[in-house]
């Protein structure tokens, strides 16, 4: 299964939890692709895509993927799985958290696209969030602002939980 991490190459936050997340899942075994420069064509060659998707402003998605949402409902993501990860900041935007999450899921499931690697809400303190299905976020949230210490762990537990689904 052909696999690649999506990631801003220009963030902090996402690009530290990506290094893990690759380092956990294997380096050899994951392609790394800037999301700043991702095209349809590499983003439809891959079979199992993880995409980082930090939450921006009042539950927006980042620019660089906001930019490229037009390309992604005209593709067809049948066959394709994706795992998505996020940051937020449950207790400066508890009405919002993760938000970015759950926009790009909806994308991704319209598209035809298969999610994997839903986490529980247990342990996050907020408002309201679009990532949550069936009391589940759609993928791994993160707060490098208020929990940081947990990321290490949520990120392990989460690639574990991902190589099962996949």
């Amino acid at each position: 299964m052909k696999t690649a991490i999506i990631y801003s190459f220009n963030t902090t936050k996402s690009r530290k939890a990506a290094e893990k997340i690759i380092e956990a899942f294997g380096k050899d075994k994951i392609a790394v692709v800037n999301a700043e420069e991702i095209t349809a064509e590499e983003f439809l060659s891959y079979d199992f895509l993880i995409l980082s998707l930090p939450t921006w402003f009042d539950g927006e998605l980042p620019n660089y993927w906001d930019e490229f949402v037009p390309a992604l409902e005209d593709l067809d993501l049948k066959g394709k799985t994706f795992g998505l990860y996020g940051l937020g900041d449950q207790k400066g935007y508890p009405e919002n958290f993760g938000d970015a999450l759950g926009i790009m899921a909806e994308i991704l499931e319209h598209a035809k696209g298969k999610l994997i690697g839903f986490t529980s809400t247990k342990g996050y303190e907020f408002e309201s969030s679009k990532a949550i299905r069936q009391n589940q976020f759609v993928g791994l949230l993160l707060d490098q602002e208020n929990q940081a210490k947990l990321s290490a762990k949520r990120i392990k537990d989460w690639v574990t939980q991902l190589q099962r689904e996949i």
